[in-house]
């Protein structure tokens, strides 16, 4: 936090950044709403990320019809495919999450905390004891990245915004390391627990078809 004389510069709030940069985004995001014939903003969302190709879908889910919005390249992703193990290890991890925070401070510009570890995470690193499997995970700006996936700074303001705006309880994540939808994932071997943690996430992906 930066100081100026005696008093500590205020804090962003997530209002303040949808006064911001607000209208800016949703000017963006429109047409994107209107060709998909979903109304703004939608009731839930859900963002598939895919580490091999370095692309983040969004999702549209109004009733049972589920429509695809667009697609953003991510702009840095570090790691390779294959789950987060541990803290500093640069991998972005992979399962199904949820958007646990909205950051308007962040120093990537702005950021959408993950809940990794979830539960699963949690489970898996308590049976092979390992103490620290890892925090803080983000979609946030700019094009830098230790374990997060960085979409760019036009990217994160429309997806701030649009998750702000559907209310970020409504959000899912799902992070696969190839898309299970052309092709099978294969489980690591010295893994054997990732069979089932991609089986969960080719069970997400089949909800959503191109």
């Amino acid at each position: 936090m930066q100081v100026s004389g005696r008093q500590s510069a205020r804090k962003k709030t997530v209002s303040d950044v949808l006064l911001q940069v607000g209208d800016r985004a949703r000017e963006r995001l429109h047409p994107c709403f209107t060709a998909a014939g979903v109304s703004y903003p939608p009731r839930s969302v859900t963002l598939l990320a895919v580490k091999t190709s370095a692309q983040l879908e969004v999702w549209v889910n109004e009733a049972q019809v589920k429509s695809l919005i667009r697609t953003y390249p991510i702009m840095a992703l570090s790691g390779g495919p294959g789950p987060k193990l541990a803290e500093g290890d640069r991998q972005v991890p992979e399962g199904v999450y949820r958007i646990a925070a909205l950051n308007p401070n962040s120093r990537f510009h702005l950021s959408m905390k993950l809940n990794y570890p979830n539960a699963f995470d949690l489970e898996q690193a308590a049976r092979e004891g390992r103490e620290f499997p890892g925090t803080d995970i983000f979609i946030h700006g700019r094009a830098q990245s230790v374990g997060c996936l960085a979409m760019g700074d036009t990217a994160i303001e429309e997806l701030f915004v649009l998750v702000a705006d559907t209310g970020y309880q409504q959000v899912d994540v799902v992070i696969a390391p190839d898309d299970p939808r052309c092709s099978g994932l294969q489980s690591i071997e010295a893994l054997p627990w990732t069979d089932e943690l991609y089986r969960t996430i080719e069970s997400a992906f089949a909800r959503y078809k191109k």
